[in-house]
Protein backbone atom coordinates (compact mmCIF):
# COMPACT_ATOMS: atom_id res chain seq x y z
CA UNK A 1 0.00 0.00 0.00
CA UNK A 2 2.89 2.32 -0.78
CA UNK A 3 2.29 5.24 -3.13
CA UNK A 4 4.75 5.49 -6.03
CA UNK A 5 6.71 8.74 -5.92
CA UNK A 6 8.27 10.84 -8.64
CA UNK A 7 5.85 10.14 -11.48
CA UNK A 8 3.17 12.02 -13.34
CA UNK A 9 -0.20 11.50 -11.68
CA UNK A 10 -2.35 10.94 -14.78
CA UNK A 11 -5.40 10.12 -12.65
CA UNK A 12 -5.04 13.38 -10.73
CA UNK A 13 -4.63 15.38 -13.94
CA UNK A 14 -7.70 13.72 -15.44
CA UNK A 15 -9.67 14.45 -12.25
CA UNK A 16 -8.71 18.13 -12.36
CA UNK A 17 -9.69 18.24 -16.04
CA UNK A 18 -13.11 16.68 -15.27
CA UNK A 19 -13.69 19.17 -12.45
CA UNK A 20 -12.81 22.05 -14.80
CA UNK A 21 -15.28 20.69 -17.38
CA UNK A 22 -18.09 20.73 -14.81
CA UNK A 23 -16.97 24.18 -13.59
CA UNK A 24 -16.26 25.13 -10.00
CA UNK A 25 -19.35 27.34 -9.96
CA UNK A 26 -21.54 24.28 -10.69
CA UNK A 27 -20.21 22.18 -7.81
CA UNK A 28 -22.02 22.65 -4.47
CA UNK A 29 -19.86 23.84 -1.57
CA UNK A 30 -19.66 20.64 0.54
CA UNK A 31 -18.99 18.49 -2.52
CA UNK A 32 -16.25 20.89 -3.61
CA UNK A 33 -14.81 20.84 -0.08
CA UNK A 34 -14.73 17.02 -0.04
CA UNK A 35 -13.00 16.99 -3.42
CA UNK A 36 -10.48 19.61 -2.29
CA UNK A 37 -9.75 17.80 1.01
CA UNK A 38 -9.15 14.47 -0.72
CA UNK A 39 -6.93 16.03 -3.39
CA UNK A 40 -4.99 18.01 -0.77
CA UNK A 41 -4.41 14.92 1.39
CA UNK A 42 -3.40 12.90 -1.66
CA UNK A 43 -0.71 15.48 -2.44
CA UNK A 44 0.16 16.08 1.26
CA UNK A 45 -0.73 12.95 3.24
CA UNK A 46 -0.96 13.30 7.02
CA UNK A 47 1.11 10.12 7.38
CA UNK A 48 2.17 7.24 5.13
CA UNK A 49 -0.71 4.96 4.08
CA UNK A 50 0.23 2.10 6.45
CA UNK A 51 -0.20 4.58 9.32
CA UNK A 52 -3.67 5.86 8.29
CA UNK A 53 -5.40 2.73 6.98
CA UNK A 54 -8.10 1.09 9.12
CA UNK A 55 -7.92 -2.52 10.26
CA UNK A 56 -9.19 -4.66 13.13
CA UNK A 57 -5.68 -4.75 14.55
CA UNK A 58 -5.14 -0.98 14.45
CA UNK A 59 -8.68 0.22 15.17
CA UNK A 60 -10.04 -2.32 17.61
CA UNK A 61 -7.04 -3.86 19.38
CA UNK A 62 -4.65 -0.89 19.39
CA UNK A 63 -7.50 1.65 19.85
CA UNK A 64 -6.04 3.85 17.11
CA UNK A 65 -9.42 5.55 16.51
CA UNK A 66 -8.00 8.48 14.54
CA UNK A 67 -7.73 6.07 11.62
CA UNK A 68 -11.53 6.12 11.38
CA UNK A 69 -11.20 9.76 10.34
CA UNK A 70 -8.01 9.48 8.30
CA UNK A 71 -8.58 6.32 6.24
CA UNK A 72 -11.52 7.59 4.14
CA UNK A 73 -9.65 10.68 2.94
CA UNK A 74 -6.43 8.96 1.88
CA UNK A 75 -6.04 7.03 -1.36
CA UNK A 76 -3.65 4.32 -2.50
CA UNK A 77 -2.78 5.98 -5.81
CA UNK A 78 -3.93 8.61 -8.30
CA UNK A 79 -6.37 6.28 -10.07
CA UNK A 80 -7.97 5.30 -6.76
CA UNK A 81 -8.40 9.02 -6.06
CA UNK A 82 -9.73 9.64 -9.59
CA UNK A 83 -12.43 6.96 -9.52
CA UNK A 84 -13.57 7.90 -6.03
CA UNK A 85 -13.65 11.65 -6.61
CA UNK A 86 -15.41 11.42 -10.00
CA UNK A 87 -18.06 9.33 -8.28
CA UNK A 88 -18.20 11.87 -5.43
CA UNK A 89 -18.54 14.73 -7.91
CA UNK A 90 -21.66 13.31 -9.55
CA UNK A 91 -23.27 11.96 -6.39
CA UNK A 92 -22.49 15.19 -4.53
CA UNK A 93 -24.01 17.39 -7.23
CA UNK A 94 -27.23 15.38 -7.16
CA UNK A 95 -27.55 14.82 -3.41
CA UNK A 96 -26.26 18.10 -2.01
CA UNK A 97 -28.78 20.09 -4.05
CA UNK A 98 -31.58 17.84 -2.81
CA UNK A 99 -30.51 17.58 0.87
CA UNK A 100 -28.93 21.04 1.27
CA UNK A 101 -25.33 21.59 2.32
CA UNK A 102 -25.48 21.29 6.12
CA UNK A 103 -27.40 18.00 6.09
CA UNK A 104 -25.17 16.66 3.28
CA UNK A 105 -22.02 17.56 5.25
CA UNK A 106 -23.41 15.79 8.32
CA UNK A 107 -24.15 12.68 6.24
CA UNK A 108 -20.62 12.67 4.76
CA UNK A 109 -19.04 12.85 8.22
CA UNK A 110 -21.29 10.16 9.70
CA UNK A 111 -20.84 7.85 6.70
CA UNK A 112 -17.06 8.38 6.78
CA UNK A 113 -16.80 7.14 10.37
CA UNK A 114 -19.45 4.42 10.14
CA UNK A 115 -17.92 2.85 7.05
CA UNK A 116 -14.67 2.25 8.97
CA UNK A 117 -16.62 0.72 11.85
CA UNK A 118 -18.58 -1.54 9.47
CA UNK A 119 -15.34 -2.53 7.73
CA UNK A 120 -13.79 -3.56 11.06
CA UNK A 121 -16.91 -5.49 12.10
CA UNK A 122 -16.97 -7.40 8.79
CA UNK A 123 -13.25 -8.19 8.99
CA UNK A 124 -13.65 -9.29 12.64
CA UNK A 125 -16.52 -11.57 11.61
CA UNK A 126 -14.32 -13.10 8.89
CA UNK A 127 -11.65 -13.79 11.50
CA UNK A 128 -14.16 -15.61 13.69
CA UNK A 129 -16.12 -17.42 10.95
CA UNK A 130 -13.12 -18.55 8.91
CA UNK A 131 -10.79 -18.91 11.89
CA UNK A 132 -8.22 -16.90 9.95
CA UNK A 133 -6.43 -14.17 11.95
CA UNK A 134 -4.95 -12.65 8.78
CA UNK A 135 -8.19 -10.69 8.31
CA UNK A 136 -7.29 -8.67 11.41
CA UNK A 137 -4.39 -7.19 9.47
CA UNK A 138 -6.27 -6.23 6.26
CA UNK A 139 -5.96 -2.48 6.06
CA UNK A 140 -8.16 -0.17 3.95
CA UNK A 141 -8.08 3.42 2.76
CA UNK A 142 -10.31 5.42 0.47
CA UNK A 143 -13.74 6.91 0.07
CA UNK A 144 -15.39 3.96 -1.71
CA UNK A 145 -17.55 2.87 1.22
CA UNK A 146 -18.91 6.38 1.67
CA UNK A 147 -19.64 6.54 -2.05
CA UNK A 148 -21.50 3.26 -1.93
CA UNK A 149 -23.64 4.58 0.94
CA UNK A 150 -24.27 7.80 -1.01
CA UNK A 151 -25.28 5.75 -4.05
CA UNK A 152 -27.87 3.88 -1.97
CA UNK A 153 -29.13 7.20 -0.58
CA UNK A 154 -29.26 8.68 -4.09
CA UNK A 155 -31.31 5.69 -5.27
CA UNK A 156 -33.73 6.29 -2.41
CA UNK A 157 -34.22 9.95 -3.32
CA UNK A 158 -34.25 9.35 -7.08
CA UNK A 159 -36.11 6.07 -7.68
CA UNK A 160 -36.60 4.67 -11.16
CA UNK A 161 -33.47 6.24 -12.63
CA UNK A 162 -31.21 4.44 -15.07
CA UNK A 163 -27.42 4.56 -14.75
CA UNK A 164 -24.66 3.70 -17.17
CA UNK A 165 -22.06 1.28 -15.79
CA UNK A 166 -19.27 0.46 -18.22
CA UNK A 167 -21.59 1.54 -21.03
CA UNK A 168 -24.49 -0.70 -19.94
CA UNK A 169 -27.83 0.90 -19.04
CA UNK A 170 -28.89 -0.52 -15.66
CA UNK A 171 -31.62 0.36 -13.18
CA UNK A 172 -30.05 2.59 -10.51
CA UNK A 173 -31.16 0.29 -7.72
CA UNK A 174 -28.82 -2.38 -9.16
CA UNK A 175 -26.19 0.01 -10.51
CA UNK A 176 -24.52 0.50 -7.11
CA UNK A 177 -23.79 -3.25 -7.02
CA UNK A 178 -22.56 -3.23 -10.61
CA UNK A 179 -20.41 -0.20 -9.80
CA UNK A 180 -18.73 -2.19 -7.01
CA UNK A 181 -17.97 -5.03 -9.43
CA UNK A 182 -16.73 -2.58 -12.08
CA UNK A 183 -14.45 -0.78 -9.62
CA UNK A 184 -13.04 -4.10 -8.44
CA UNK A 185 -12.36 -5.16 -12.04
CA UNK A 186 -10.81 -1.82 -13.01
CA UNK A 187 -8.86 -1.25 -9.81
CA UNK A 188 -8.61 -4.43 -7.73
CA UNK A 189 -7.76 -4.05 -4.06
Amino acid sequence: MQRRQGRVNAGLLLLLYQISQVGLQNIPSVTLGVLALNIFLFLNPVRPLPEVCISVNEGLYRKNWQRLLLSPVHHADDWHLYYNMISMLWKGIMLEKKLKSIWFAYIIVVFSVLIGVVYMVLEFMLVKILDDPSYEMNCAVGFSGVLFALKVLNNHYNPGRVSSVLGLQISSKYACWMELVAIHLISPG
